[in-house]
């Protein structure tokens, strides 16, 4: 049997498993029993004020998972109150395959003459997704056009950039030049040195300097073909600019800051944050949107709104743990509170309105 010892927080290293329940000053669960804690998490407890907790000494072992078997009583609530969830942008295996291999061209061609029109071809293949079915929510776990990072990556902030410009109220001209920007945002990568690129570990101050200057290599690149206007060349340079004069490369703040730079700022972020790379693990979707919303002097509150209004962050259907112990199927998302759907206990049956309910205000998704 493994052994059980309080540990202060600050010598937690990542990986290890709860063994009670963390809660706050507030009598809240933070954690339950079993859950595994990353760096991230561990930084949110010294945040907190939560300076030793108990873990065991054995390694995290995945739980087996077993499928959820829900009453029919219970079923028959979740049906009653269960909502769709806003229409997601669905790409079939063939866009995929034609996306895929345009993003490859387009990162092996950046001095030919069709450049400009091949990455037209790509975001008019992505439009065509987000119209086909009206897209007007962020999910992009269904996304997932190529294992490699950076094609996986362009795709991934060029459709959540073109949702945000659409829920923003841009027209369909701006939406497009946003998808583009979206795409060619880290075209200037091709640049960096492939060893500082894929560095396994925290660069170097040196190194960091180095890698910033990706965004004038990109801007560069884009203007001297020629086929591109300035709206795009802006979005590209300045998508790494801070609202609080913090960014890179030129230290811009507020209106300085190019609209269509300040949505594929928030889109670059996010995906970033939910994204495992070498030198960092992933982390989950709930944590990444709490650190953007945390992020009010640095981004656009207009744009992080057009962005926290199309996350899908629990899909209906989905199953989750709430802060009580309880196991709940999600059965409704509420627009602007992604954080707090409607859920449906699958024991009790009891509907958690966690949006609208101000008695369940104390309990949250674990």
């Amino acid at each position: 049997m493994a052994e059980i010892r309080p540990i202060k927080t600050e010598d937690l290293p990542s990986g290890k498993v709860v063994d009670r329940t963390i809660v706050d000053a507030a009598g809240r669960a933070l954690f339950e029993k079993g859950s595994i804690l990353d760096d991230f998490q561990i930084e949110g407890l010294l945040r907190s004020g939560i300076t030793e907790i108990y873990v065991r000494e054995d390694e995290a072992v995945p739980e087996e998972k077993h499928e959820t078997v829900i009453a029919k009583d219970v079923q028959e609530t979740i049906e009653r109150v269960r909502e769709e969830d806003r229409s997601g942008i669905n790409l079939t295996e063939t866009v995929k395959q034609r996306v895929s291999k345009g993003i490859q061209y387009l990162f092996s061609s950046t001095t030919e003459e069709n450049f400009a029109e091949a990455t037209e071809n790509v975001t008019v293949e992505l439009m065509k997704a987000l119209e086909a079915n009206n897209t007007i929510a962020i999910d992009i776990g269904s996304l997932k056009v190529s294992d490699e990072y950076t094609f996986k990556h362009s795709v991934d902030v060029a459709t959540m950039s073109m949702v945000i410009a659409k829920k923003y109220g841009l027209d369909q001209r701006a939406i497009r030049d946003v998808g583009v920007a979206g795409i060619l945002h880290d075209v200037g990568k091709m640049k960096i040195p492939m060893e500082i690129l894929n560095k396994p570990s925290r660069l170097t101050d040196a190194e960091f300097e180095l890698m910033k200057l990706h965004t004038k290599y990109g801007y560069e690149m884009l203007k001297e073909n020629g086929g591109f206007n300035e709206e795009i060349l802006l979005g590209v340079l300045q998508h790494h600019e801070k609202l609080n004069g913090g960014g890179y490369p030129n230290r811009l703040t507020d209106a300085d800051i190019h609209l269509y730079a300040r949505i594929i700022a928030v889109a670059d972020i996010y995906d970033s944050l939910v994204t495992r790379r070498p030198y960092k693990q992933k982390i989950s979707k709930r944590d990444s949107i709490e650190m953007i919303m945390a992020m009010t002097s640095e981004l656009d509150i207009f744009v992080m709104q057009s962005f926290l209004d199309s996350v899908i962050l629990y899909p209906v259907d989905s199953i989750v743990t709430l802060s009580n112990g309880e196991r709940a199927k999600v059965v409704k998302n509420n627009p602007g509170f992604m954080l707090r759907p409607t859920v449906v206990g699958v024991t009790t049956g009891r509907v958690y309105k966690l949006a609208e309910d101000l008695s369940c205000a104390n309990i949250v998704i674990l």
